[in-house]
């Protein structure tokens, strides 16, 4: 078993993948600490990449193994501006483009766009599954991130094309995680909201979510065993709390607990969330999963509560997809484009006005501001709110909006 483990954790195998969708480290990279050059790096095995020893990991998981020393070992040059940048040919731009836009949809920019256009284009229904499923699977994947710390793949060999992200641990993939939770989630709730042929939706479920695990191991972010885990852990979470989902949505839209609930459970996740001894962007962006996830349910609720859910009535379903005429067309980029500006101005008006706050009430100075931010206790607030009312906001008044503008 340990030898598979390693096997599936080495960083050659991702070197390897890579190398066959024709991304390939220079061989001008720079020597590591040890003097040895991206060729000739030695590589470690899952328990050596773990620092554990008998099964327990080590007290010298830090510094040795910490993200900050995997950047140090990996094979960046630093740029004009102060930053670092991977040395890298490209040798298959369309596999490049592909796989950096599969790598997209675990992103903030994912958060704000697509999740949203679920609501404004399909069905309100289908949006909130999906953002329940979502926030439990995402939750769940970065605390298993901070509790596990095992590191990313080491670079060299592996080239690295995200930097935001090789501050966090590796083990597992919450992209893996998040793209088999949302394709499985719209498919298995849409047979029942929506006509179409199961055997295609499947199709579409594995093609998306496997473009999105591959291209974790294309930009070099994570190993097989990462992602492999990522999809086992999304799947098991799936399958135990499928039971539950309209008993779930029956409470998340009827019960006066909900809002209260819905909310402050959430705030709490965030605030206890695993502290490290060094700061990791994981907190905050689970954060800001919670934090949509309590907006979109008081929105949710607020909605059922007027009896506007913007729905299809139940005896009409499932209902049959509307033709993809040029008038449906325009509609819905009108939509998009007038949705996601709503939100993109509601997060940049909160996002502002909170920080502006907790920056006045715990006095920083205009020079601290950018490292006040990751504090805890302004950090978390700001976020929590911040995508709250961006949640809040997609789920009560956009539609109205849409209403308004006659393009619903």
């Amino acid at each position: 078993m340990s030898e598979w483990l390693d096997y599936l954790n080495d960083s050659t195998l991702v070197a390897r993948f890579q190398r066959q969708c024709g991304l390939v480290l220079s061989d001008a990279g720079p020597r590591d600490s040890g003097g040895s050059t991206g060729k000739d790096h030695p590589l470690r095995s899952v328990t050596q990449r773990a620092g554990m020893t008998h099964g327990h990991v080590s007290e010298n998981l830090h510094p040795q193994n910490s993200p900050e020393h995997n950047q140090k070992m990996n094979g960046y040059k630093g740029n004009e501006h102060g930053g670092v940048r991977p040395r890298y040919e490209v040798r298959n731009w369309p596999l490049y483009v592909l796989f950096l836009l599969s790598a997209a949809l675990g992103h903030e920019v994912f958060y704000i766009t697509v999740l949203p256009g679920v609501h404004w284009h399909l069905d309100p229904f289908l949006c909130r599954r999906l953002v329940n499923t979502w926030t439990l699977v995402m939750y769940v994947g970065q605390v298993l991130k901070d509790l596990l710390k095992l590191p990313r793949p080491l670079s060299p060999p592996v080239v690295k094309l995200e930097m935001r992200v090789d501050a966090e641990y590796g083990l597992p993939s919450t992209h893996a995680m998040a793209a088999t939770a949302i394709a499985f989630t719209l498919l298995l709730s849409a047979t029942s909201r929506i006509q179409f042929q199961f055997e295609v939706g499947l199709m579409v479920a594995v093609v998306l979510s496997s473009l999105v695990c591959l291209s974790r191991l294309y930009t070099g972010m994570h190993s097989l065993l990462d992602v492999l885990c990522g999809v086992w852990l999304s799947a098991g979470l799936m399958l135990l709390t499928y039971p539950y989902w309209e008993a779930f949505d029956r409470f998340q839209l009827t019960s006066p607990l909900s809002p209260p609930v819905l909310v402050a459970l959430p705030l709490f996740l965030s605030y206890n969330y695993p502290q490290l001894d060094h700061y990791s962007p994981t907190r905050a962006d689970t954060t800001t999963i919670l934090g949509v996830a309590a907006g979109c349910s008081v929105g949710y609720w607020t909605n059922a509560q007027l009896g506007v859910t913007f729905e299809p009535p139940h005896g009409a379903l499932p209902v049959a997809l509307p033709p993809l005429t040029a008038g449906a067309l325009a509609a819905g980029l009108a939509r998009y484009l007038v949705g996601a500006a709503v939100l993109l101005a509601t997060r940049w008006a909160v996002r502002a006005a909170s920080l502006r706050a907790l920056f006045a009430w715990y006095s920083v100075e205009p020079g601290d501001a950018p490292s006040a931010a990751r504090r805890r206790e302004i950090e978390v607030p700001s976020k929590f709110l911040t995508y709250s009312v961006v949640g809040l906001v997609n789920a009560v008044l956009v539609n109205r909006l849409f209403l308004l503008l006659g393009i619903l």
